[in-house]
């Protein structure tokens, strides 16, 4: 039999990703038509508490919504957060600010103690918390376990969504963003139903301006720097998993729900898509 030639391959793995993305939004609409009924089915009483990491434009935006929703959890994403307590002058957001006009870096101490305080006083927080961004040092990770354990919690899961940084550039420089929730699109890969409008509220989407090539290279080099020794601290605690964030939105989200034991599809992490079942992944 003679071998198959890299284009034929190139036109096969094309061909399998646009039908998984076709499932994905075949799925999507079948939900809307029964209301969203399968959705709140699919809800968990059971909590969470995990950290959500991720080089930008790994997926983050996209998941972090769906995990939330899932398990009532509240998605603390540390710069929203910092910007919102500045925003109502909180007395720790009074003290950032001030750290900030001086061009210095937030502190630790006040860090965790806005994480200490939406968990304990933010009512979406009850069922658990998805941390997006920190922590970014073992430090950090440190003071974060410390706090938690004097509530007698711990983290149950830190999941790093992982991917080449070469194929972040298409990724990041076509994302859209929903500034209210959060909620991240792609022009190409994963696009509203309305152009420039979120599918749930119908508002305007942003493009960031920070979304290009240049500033993505130094935010990538700053988190490969920031990360390894705070994947390396969680690997030690038995909690780190990683996810192959190269596969389609709803590949990912199985993933997903097999760290946090709810698929048992153990398969579904490294040959849970199309591609990876028919020997094409790469």
């Amino acid at each position: 039999m003679a071998p198959i030639e890299d284009a034929s391959v190139d036109a096969l793995r094309d061909l399998v990703r646009k039908l998984e993305t076709r499932v994905e939004q075949l799925e999507s609409k079948l939900e809307q038509t029964t209301g969203g009924v399968s959705t709140r089915k699919q809800k968990s009483t059971a909590g969470i508490r995990m950290i959500l990491m991720g080089p930008p434009g790994a997926g983050k935006g996209t998941q972090a919504p769906k995990i939330k929703e899932k398990y009532c959890a509240c998605h603390l994403a540390t710069g929203d957060m910092l910007r919102s307590q500045v925003a109502r002058k909180t007395s720790l957001g009074r003290e950032a600010r001030k750290i900030m006009d001086q061009g210095g870096l937030v502190s630790d101490e006040i860090m965790i103690g806005m994480i200490k305080g939406e968990i304990e006083n933010n009512q979406e927080c009850r069922q658990g918390f998805i941390l997006d961004g920190f922590p970014r040092t073992v430090a950090q990770a440190e003071r974060l376990d410390s706090m938690l354990q004097e509530k007698s919690q711990k983290l149950q899961h830190a999941v790093e969504l992982q991917i080449d940084d070469g194929l972040l550039v298409s990724r990041i420089t076509g994302r859209l963003i929903h500034p209210a929730s959060g909620r991240s699109y792609h022009k190409i890969f994963n696009p509203p139903k309305e152009v420039m409008k979120d599918d749930i509220t119908g508002e305007p989407l942003i493009q960031r301006s920070d979304d290009n090539v240049e500033t993505l290279k130094k935010r990538l080099s700053t988190y490969h720097q920031q990360t390894a020794p705070v994947v390396a601290y969680y690997q030690k605690t038995g909690i780190w998993r990683p996810i192959d964030a190269t596969q389609e939105p709803g590949q990912v989200w199985k993933s997903l729900l097999g760290v946090f034991g709810e698929d048992k599809d153990k398969s579904s992490s490294t040959s849970g898509s199309l591609l990876g079942r028919i020997g094409l992944r790469g």
